[in-house]
């Protein structure tokens, strides 16, 4: 686990790593039956994603890989079919809007394809500053951070950094204009 989360090749296969990942697929599949505002939503939340805000909402259906590497500030909104894979941290900030059927990957397998028969590979964190706003399926890939304030348009394949305050999308996605 130390190394799936400081970046280093680590292998998937790894009892720790997938005792980790068969309780989050369980409590995910246990929040599929449920809203927002069923009596166990919270508790479940908490159980799967012990870093996010009280104020913070997932809609079901979600999916993550772990759990524990997600952290969702204060007032953000997640809307159904998130999938978070979190092998990687993902970092979500306060008050941000999070569109139906956006997707975070952290996984990275190796380029090398004899080595990617191999249950291994790498995760880089995703970070999303305060504030912003990701249209309906929006892609997020490893390593990439959005600035605060940012705005992406639905559909979007985030490859690279976006800077605080810009409008940006496309497929690579990149920054229309200044907020």
């Amino acid at each position: 686990m130390e190394k799936m989360r400081n970046g280093e090749l680590y292998s998937f296969a790894d009892p720790e790593v997938r005792k980790s990942i068969l309780h989050a697929k369980r409590l995910c599949v246990k929040l599929q039956t449920m809203t927002i505002d069923d009596d166990d939503y919270r508790i479940t939340m908490q159980e799967l994603i012990p870093d996010m805000d009280p104020t913070a909402v997932i809609c079901p259906p979600f999916q993550c890989d772990h759990g524990h590497g997600i952290s969702i500030g204060e007032g953000t909104f997640v809307n159904f079919n998130c999938t978070m894979l979190d092998g990687g941290h993902i970092r979500i900030g306060r008050h941000c809007e999070i569109g139906p059927n956006c997707q975070f990957y952290t996984p990275i397998h190796p380029f090398d394809y004899i080595e990617r028969r191999k249950p291994v590979e790498t995760a880089k964190p995703i970070t999303i500053g305060d504030d912003c706003w990701l249209g309906g399926g929006v892609i997020v890939l490893p390593g990439v951070t959005i600035g605060a304030r940012s705005i992406i348009g639905a559909g979007s394949v985030v490859t690279r950094d976006i800077p605080a305050d810009c409008v940006a999308a496309g497929n690579p996605c990149r920054v229309i204009r200044k907020v």
